[in-house]
């Protein structure tokens, strides 16, 4: 089924690249208009959960999990060495393991936090500090072997988008509208039980089970999302679209679409000013994702003094 889906993507990038372009131009190259989309669809899922995650204080949380990830590609690299697994299903598998790793986390930071009463940050420390742990280790393990996969350090930083599968589209489309359908029936509750949690129990909101869900959705989008922008680079996209939003919006309302216009903008421009760069000064190249969240923070330090000059003025 994933396959199919992938060629309909296909088909849709060859009629894009057909299009009236100029010769050699973006539009004309295959992998540029697949990164472009599976960039667009990762801002746009950023942008949607980052009022959340902003708005519950969870920029800590969504970082964890983000560096959590690390462990779970490892842990799926040396599975896929100790099976043999063959190199065509190779990343398919990892991208599996690391999503289940990642899911299991989420939960378990949320679940120890309400068992024991400990503080968020203290909590999210302990998980973070054993997922870096683990990560290194397995890492190091799979490193002494022959076979290699592909760049950890590529993982690490943000591998280029350019690189993306037409299958990783097709699982980031899927999830967008997972994410749509999830915010439009629990958006309201959500917001309620962040602002009032006893206020939203009485209005039997079932706040734990939303949390919950929340976390799984935000553990998916990071574990899947930073195959295209990379895991140190992923809390930026998240983070920083919502906080130029909350800036500039004067409600939760415009801060949820602010930051969904930001970010998808931030990544459509990065993308396209950082081709016109390598264009202009071969071979010379700056980085596509490093190139978008550098601009996300620059959009950001714009609306805090944009906002500072109109409450003077």
């Amino acid at each position: 089924m994933l396959d199919v889906f992938a060629g309909w993507l296909d088909a849709i990038i060859g009629l894009i690249q057909t299009g009236p372009w100029p010769t050699g131009s973006f539009a004309t190259h295959e992998h540029n208009v697949r990164a472009l989309l599976g960039t667009l669809v990762v801002c746009f899922i950023c942008g949607a959960l980052g009022s959340l995650v902003v708005g519950n204080r969870m920029a800590f949380f969504s970082d964890a999990l983000a560096h959590c990830a690390f462990a779970g590609v490892g842990l799926g690299l040396l599975l896929s060495l100790l099976t043999d697994t063959p190199d065509d299903v190779v990343r398919q598998r990892i991208t599996l393991i690391m999503v289940a790793f990642g899911i299991t986390v989420g939960l378990l930071i949320a679940f120890v936090r309400d068992q024991t009463g400990l503080a968020s940050d203290t909590v999210i420390g302990v998980f973070y500090a054993a997922a870096i742990g683990i990560g290194a280790v397995v890492t190091r393990i799979i490193s002494s072997g022959n076979r290699r996969f592909f760049s950890i350090e590529d993982f690490i930083f943000g591998a280029s988008p350019v690189n993306i599968r037409s299958w990783e589209v097709v699982l980031l489309v899927g999830l967008a509208i997972g994410a749509v359908v999830f915010l439009a029936f629990t958006y309201n509750a959500m917001i309620l039980a962040s602002a009032n949690p006893s206020l939203a129990l009485s209005r039997r909101v079932p706040v734990r089970l939303t949390r919950y869900l929340l976390i799984v959705l935000l553990a998916l989008m990071v574990n899947l999302s930073q195959q295209v922008v990379g895991t140190l680079l992923i809390n930026g996209l998240l983070i920083v679209p919502a906080a130029t939003a909350a800036n500039l919006a004067g409600n939760l309302r415009q801060m949820f679409w602010y930051a969904v216009a930001i970010a998808l903008f931030v990544g459509f421009a990065g993308h396209l000013l950082s081709w016109e760069i390598s264009c202009q000064f071969y071979p010379f190249t700056v980085g596509i994702s490093g190139t978008i969240v550098v601009f996300s923070v620059f959009l950001f330090v714009l609306s805090a003094i944009a906002v500072r000059f109109l409450r003077r003025a």
